[in-house]
Protein backbone atom coordinates (compact mmCIF):
# COMPACT_ATOMS: atom_id res chain seq x y z
CA UNK A 1 0.00 0.00 0.00
CA UNK A 2 3.11 2.20 0.68
CA UNK A 3 4.52 1.31 -2.69
CA UNK A 4 1.04 2.27 -4.54
CA UNK A 5 0.84 5.38 -2.49
CA UNK A 6 3.91 6.98 -3.29
CA UNK A 7 3.80 5.88 -6.74
CA UNK A 8 0.21 7.98 -6.99
CA UNK A 9 1.98 10.70 -5.63
CA UNK A 10 4.93 11.31 -7.61
CA UNK A 11 2.40 10.82 -10.86
CA UNK A 12 0.42 13.01 -9.33
CA UNK A 13 3.32 15.64 -9.13
CA UNK A 14 4.68 15.16 -12.64
CA UNK A 15 1.67 15.94 -14.13
CA UNK A 16 1.26 18.84 -11.54
CA UNK A 17 5.04 19.58 -13.36
CA UNK A 18 3.84 19.15 -16.57
CA UNK A 19 0.73 21.46 -16.53
CA UNK A 20 2.88 24.06 -15.06
CA UNK A 21 5.86 24.81 -16.19
CA UNK A 22 8.29 26.50 -14.75
CA UNK A 23 9.19 29.93 -16.28
CA UNK A 24 12.75 32.09 -15.76
CA UNK A 25 12.32 35.82 -15.67
CA UNK A 26 13.16 37.85 -18.16
CA UNK A 27 15.11 41.24 -17.31
CA UNK A 28 15.49 43.28 -20.23
CA UNK A 29 17.89 46.79 -19.49
CA UNK A 30 15.47 49.79 -18.91
CA UNK A 31 15.45 52.17 -22.42
CA UNK A 32 17.59 54.59 -20.24
CA UNK A 33 20.72 52.51 -19.52
CA UNK A 34 20.23 51.25 -23.48
CA UNK A 35 20.51 54.83 -24.62
CA UNK A 36 23.52 55.45 -22.15
CA UNK A 37 25.55 52.50 -22.09
CA UNK A 38 26.44 50.23 -24.84
CA UNK A 39 28.00 46.89 -25.20
CA UNK A 40 31.56 48.48 -24.33
CA UNK A 41 30.29 50.57 -21.10
CA UNK A 42 29.51 54.27 -21.20
CA UNK A 43 29.00 55.12 -25.00
CA UNK A 44 31.76 57.33 -26.65
CA UNK A 45 29.79 60.52 -27.62
CA UNK A 46 27.93 60.91 -23.90
CA UNK A 47 31.32 60.22 -22.03
CA UNK A 48 32.86 63.20 -24.39
CA UNK A 49 29.82 65.35 -23.88
CA UNK A 50 29.44 65.29 -19.79
CA UNK A 51 33.92 65.26 -19.97
CA UNK A 52 33.74 68.58 -21.87
CA UNK A 53 30.92 70.35 -19.75
CA UNK A 54 32.66 69.22 -16.37
CA UNK A 55 35.70 70.26 -17.85
CA UNK A 56 34.30 73.51 -18.66
CA UNK A 57 32.06 74.62 -15.20
CA UNK A 58 35.81 73.43 -13.03
CA UNK A 59 38.00 75.22 -15.12
CA UNK A 60 35.83 78.62 -15.12
CA UNK A 61 36.18 78.24 -11.53
CA UNK A 62 39.59 77.59 -11.45
CA UNK A 63 40.54 80.65 -13.07
CA UNK A 64 38.95 82.94 -10.74
CA UNK A 65 40.08 81.18 -7.58
CA UNK A 66 43.32 81.69 -8.71
CA UNK A 67 43.16 85.36 -9.73
CA UNK A 68 40.83 86.28 -6.88
CA UNK A 69 43.53 87.89 -5.02
CA UNK A 70 47.63 89.13 -5.98
CA UNK A 71 49.91 86.38 -5.02
CA UNK A 72 52.74 88.51 -6.17
CA UNK A 73 55.53 88.61 -8.79
CA UNK A 74 53.35 90.60 -11.05
CA UNK A 75 51.02 87.67 -11.23
CA UNK A 76 53.56 84.95 -12.12
CA UNK A 77 52.10 82.57 -9.39
CA UNK A 78 48.61 83.45 -9.89
CA UNK A 79 49.27 82.26 -13.47
CA UNK A 80 51.23 78.64 -12.22
CA UNK A 81 47.74 78.39 -9.41
CA UNK A 82 45.42 78.84 -12.96
CA UNK A 83 47.50 75.63 -15.08
CA UNK A 84 47.33 73.87 -11.82
CA UNK A 85 43.58 74.37 -11.82
CA UNK A 86 43.12 73.94 -15.37
CA UNK A 87 44.95 70.18 -14.62
CA UNK A 88 42.27 69.54 -12.00
CA UNK A 89 39.53 70.53 -14.15
CA UNK A 90 40.99 67.92 -16.88
CA UNK A 91 41.52 65.65 -14.50
CA UNK A 92 38.78 65.47 -12.03
CA UNK A 93 36.32 64.02 -14.59
CA UNK A 94 37.93 61.82 -16.35
CA UNK A 95 38.70 60.07 -12.91
CA UNK A 96 34.93 60.40 -11.95
CA UNK A 97 34.11 58.60 -15.75
CA UNK A 98 36.95 56.17 -15.16
CA UNK A 99 35.05 55.01 -12.42
CA UNK A 100 31.52 54.93 -14.04
CA UNK A 101 33.22 52.99 -17.28
CA UNK A 102 35.54 50.64 -15.07
CA UNK A 103 38.75 51.57 -16.63
CA UNK A 104 42.38 51.73 -15.27
CA UNK A 105 43.35 55.25 -14.95
CA UNK A 106 46.69 54.01 -17.50
CA UNK A 107 44.09 53.65 -19.73
CA UNK A 108 44.02 57.23 -20.93
CA UNK A 109 47.73 58.01 -21.31
CA UNK A 110 49.13 58.86 -17.81
CA UNK A 111 49.79 55.93 -16.40
CA UNK A 112 51.12 56.57 -12.64
CA UNK A 113 53.97 54.52 -12.36
CA UNK A 114 55.79 55.64 -15.33
CA UNK A 115 55.02 58.96 -13.97
CA UNK A 116 58.04 61.52 -14.93
CA UNK A 117 60.04 58.40 -16.25
CA UNK A 118 62.29 57.24 -19.35
CA UNK A 119 59.19 58.43 -21.73
CA UNK A 120 59.36 61.54 -20.22
CA UNK A 121 62.38 62.59 -20.55
CA UNK A 122 63.31 60.99 -23.52
CA UNK A 123 60.30 63.35 -24.44
CA UNK A 124 62.25 66.64 -23.04
CA UNK A 125 65.12 65.94 -24.72
CA UNK A 126 63.78 65.61 -28.03
CA UNK A 127 61.74 69.02 -27.29
CA UNK A 128 64.38 70.49 -26.16
CA UNK A 129 66.72 69.87 -29.57
CA UNK A 130 64.03 70.50 -32.04
CA UNK A 131 63.16 74.40 -30.62
CA UNK A 132 67.02 74.75 -30.01
CA UNK A 133 66.96 73.43 -34.06
CA UNK A 134 64.79 76.34 -35.09
CA UNK A 135 66.22 79.04 -33.32
CA UNK A 136 69.57 77.57 -34.89
CA UNK A 137 67.82 77.97 -38.58
CA UNK A 138 66.46 81.61 -37.91
CA UNK A 139 70.13 82.07 -36.55
CA UNK A 140 71.71 81.00 -39.73
CA UNK A 141 69.33 83.25 -41.64
CA UNK A 142 70.43 86.41 -39.36
CA UNK A 143 66.47 86.34 -37.61
CA UNK A 144 68.14 85.57 -34.35
CA UNK A 145 69.79 87.83 -31.82
CA UNK A 146 70.93 86.78 -28.21
CA UNK A 147 71.95 89.85 -26.79
CA UNK A 148 72.82 89.45 -23.23
CA UNK A 149 72.21 87.31 -20.34
CA UNK A 150 69.31 89.15 -18.33
CA UNK A 151 69.31 86.59 -14.98
CA UNK A 152 72.18 86.08 -12.58
CA UNK A 153 72.62 83.52 -9.34
CA UNK A 154 69.69 82.97 -7.38
CA UNK A 155 67.51 84.57 -9.79
CA UNK A 156 68.43 82.74 -12.71
CA UNK A 157 67.76 79.59 -11.02
CA UNK A 158 64.64 80.73 -9.42
CA UNK A 159 63.36 81.72 -12.85
CA UNK A 160 64.52 78.64 -14.76
CA UNK A 161 63.10 76.27 -12.07
CA UNK A 162 60.15 78.25 -11.71
CA UNK A 163 59.52 77.89 -15.82
CA UNK A 164 60.19 74.17 -15.39
CA UNK A 165 57.42 73.39 -12.90
CA UNK A 166 55.00 76.09 -15.07
CA UNK A 167 55.37 74.37 -18.09
CA UNK A 168 54.96 70.50 -16.80
CA UNK A 169 51.86 71.90 -15.40
CA UNK A 170 50.95 73.11 -19.18
CA UNK A 171 52.05 69.95 -20.75
CA UNK A 172 50.21 67.57 -18.79
CA UNK A 173 47.29 70.16 -18.66
CA UNK A 174 47.07 70.56 -22.26
CA UNK A 175 48.09 66.84 -23.39
CA UNK A 176 45.89 64.97 -21.18
CA UNK A 177 42.85 67.46 -22.37
CA UNK A 178 43.26 66.68 -25.93
CA UNK A 179 45.18 63.64 -25.90
CA UNK A 180 43.85 61.60 -22.49
CA UNK A 181 40.15 60.51 -22.24
CA UNK A 182 39.61 63.12 -25.13
CA UNK A 183 40.96 60.90 -27.43
CA UNK A 184 40.70 57.46 -25.89
CA UNK A 185 36.98 58.27 -25.90
CA UNK A 186 36.74 59.84 -29.60
CA UNK A 187 38.71 56.77 -30.70
CA UNK A 188 36.30 54.06 -29.22
CA UNK A 189 33.49 55.79 -31.80
CA UNK A 190 35.43 56.92 -34.85
CA UNK A 191 38.43 55.71 -34.97
CA UNK A 192 41.99 56.71 -33.40
CA UNK A 193 43.30 59.11 -36.50
CA UNK A 194 39.92 60.74 -37.01
CA UNK A 195 39.61 61.63 -33.31
CA UNK A 196 43.42 63.04 -33.53
CA UNK A 197 42.75 64.96 -36.30
CA UNK A 198 39.22 66.56 -34.99
CA UNK A 199 41.18 67.39 -31.36
CA UNK A 200 44.16 68.72 -33.43
CA UNK A 201 41.87 71.07 -34.93
CA UNK A 202 40.44 72.15 -31.89
CA UNK A 203 44.18 71.95 -30.28
CA UNK A 204 45.25 74.55 -32.82
CA UNK A 205 41.88 76.80 -32.53
CA UNK A 206 42.38 77.29 -28.74
CA UNK A 207 45.42 79.04 -29.49
CA UNK A 208 43.95 81.61 -31.18
CA UNK A 209 43.15 83.98 -27.70
CA UNK A 210 47.45 84.19 -27.69
CA UNK A 211 47.91 87.95 -28.09
CA UNK A 212 50.09 88.39 -31.42
CA UNK A 213 48.49 84.91 -32.78
CA UNK A 214 48.46 84.20 -36.36
CA UNK A 215 46.87 81.64 -38.50
CA UNK A 216 50.88 80.02 -39.27
CA UNK A 217 51.19 79.49 -35.75
CA UNK A 218 47.69 78.29 -35.18
CA UNK A 219 48.15 75.52 -37.99
CA UNK A 220 51.63 74.76 -36.51
CA UNK A 221 49.95 73.95 -33.15
CA UNK A 222 47.54 71.99 -34.81
CA UNK A 223 50.44 70.04 -36.67
CA UNK A 224 52.31 69.67 -33.30
CA UNK A 225 49.50 68.21 -31.68
CA UNK A 226 48.80 65.60 -34.34
CA UNK A 227 52.30 64.38 -33.66
CA UNK A 228 52.04 63.79 -30.18
CA UNK A 229 49.27 61.74 -30.86
CA UNK A 230 51.83 59.85 -32.84
CA UNK A 231 53.88 59.88 -29.72
CA UNK A 232 50.98 58.36 -27.95
CA UNK A 233 50.10 55.82 -30.86
CA UNK A 234 53.67 54.44 -30.76
CA UNK A 235 54.63 54.82 -27.35
CA UNK A 236 51.37 53.64 -25.29
CA UNK A 237 51.83 56.53 -23.24
CA UNK A 238 51.36 60.49 -23.13
CA UNK A 239 54.69 61.11 -21.17
CA UNK A 240 56.52 61.43 -24.52
CA UNK A 241 54.51 64.18 -25.60
CA UNK A 242 54.08 65.76 -22.12
CA UNK A 243 58.32 65.85 -21.47
CA UNK A 244 58.39 67.36 -25.56
CA UNK A 245 55.62 69.57 -25.00
CA UNK A 246 57.43 71.34 -21.47
CA UNK A 247 60.97 71.27 -22.88
CA UNK A 248 59.76 72.56 -26.18
CA UNK A 249 58.01 75.20 -23.99
CA UNK A 250 60.16 76.15 -21.73
CA UNK A 251 63.60 76.16 -24.22
CA UNK A 252 61.03 78.69 -25.72
CA UNK A 253 59.93 80.64 -23.27
CA UNK A 254 62.96 80.94 -20.65
CA UNK A 255 66.25 79.51 -22.62
CA UNK A 256 65.63 81.53 -25.85
CA UNK A 257 63.57 83.99 -24.49
CA UNK A 258 61.45 84.39 -27.73
CA UNK A 259 57.71 84.74 -27.93
CA UNK A 260 55.57 81.40 -27.46
CA UNK A 261 52.43 81.13 -29.47
CA UNK A 262 52.90 84.93 -29.26
CA UNK A 263 53.33 85.85 -25.69
CA UNK A 264 56.36 86.80 -24.28
CA UNK A 265 56.90 85.83 -20.51
CA UNK A 266 58.78 87.89 -17.45
CA UNK A 267 61.61 86.33 -15.97
CA UNK A 268 63.35 84.68 -19.48
CA UNK A 269 66.89 84.08 -19.46
CA UNK A 270 68.07 86.07 -22.46
CA UNK A 271 67.47 90.09 -23.84
CA UNK A 272 66.91 87.99 -27.38
CA UNK A 273 65.58 89.98 -30.30
CA UNK A 274 64.25 88.63 -33.43
CA UNK A 275 64.51 90.14 -37.10
CA UNK A 276 64.10 89.87 -40.32
CA UNK A 277 60.98 88.88 -42.53
CA UNK A 278 57.70 87.25 -40.93
CA UNK A 279 58.53 84.06 -42.87
CA UNK A 280 62.10 83.54 -41.19
CA UNK A 281 61.06 84.53 -37.71
CA UNK A 282 57.35 84.15 -37.59
CA UNK A 283 56.98 87.78 -36.88
CA UNK A 284 54.66 88.36 -33.69
CA UNK A 285 53.74 84.50 -33.04
CA UNK A 286 57.74 83.55 -32.96
CA UNK A 287 59.70 80.82 -34.03
CA UNK A 288 56.04 78.76 -34.30
CA UNK A 289 54.92 81.05 -36.91
CA UNK A 290 58.35 80.07 -38.73
CA UNK A 291 58.61 78.28 -42.20
CA UNK A 292 61.74 76.90 -40.61
CA UNK A 293 59.63 75.58 -37.09
CA UNK A 294 57.40 73.71 -40.44
CA UNK A 295 60.29 72.27 -42.02
CA UNK A 296 61.87 71.27 -38.63
CA UNK A 297 58.63 69.62 -37.40
CA UNK A 298 58.60 67.74 -40.58
CA UNK A 299 62.10 66.50 -39.74
CA UNK A 300 61.46 65.08 -36.10
CA UNK A 301 57.93 63.35 -37.19
CA UNK A 302 60.41 61.17 -40.05
CA UNK A 303 63.16 60.82 -37.37
CA UNK A 304 60.33 60.00 -34.80
CA UNK A 305 58.69 57.41 -37.31
CA UNK A 306 62.45 55.82 -37.57
CA UNK A 307 63.28 55.49 -34.19
CA UNK A 308 59.55 54.31 -33.09
CA UNK A 309 58.70 51.98 -35.73
CA UNK A 310 55.29 50.46 -36.06
CA UNK A 311 54.63 47.44 -34.25
CA UNK A 312 54.41 44.65 -37.11
CA UNK A 313 50.85 42.57 -37.35
CA UNK A 314 51.80 39.24 -35.04
CA UNK A 315 51.26 36.34 -38.05
CA UNK A 316 48.40 34.01 -37.26
CA UNK A 317 49.96 30.50 -36.37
Amino acid sequence: MDDLERERKGSSTASTNSTNPAFTAATAPSYAHTLFFGPDGLRPGWGFAFYVVAFLALQSLAVQLAWIRDLGDSGLWSKMLEEFGNLLAAIIPAVVLARVERRPWGSYGLPVRQAIGRHFWYGAVWGFLTISMVILAIFAGHGFFAGHVLLHGIRLLRFAAFWAVYFLLVGLFEDFLFRGYSQFTLARGIGFWPAALMLACIFGLVHRGNSGERWSGLFLAGLIGLFFCLTLRRTGTLWFAVGFHAAWDWGETFFYSVPDSGSVEKGHLLSSTLRGPTWLTGGSVGPEGSVFCFLVIALVWIAFDRVYPREAPRSAR
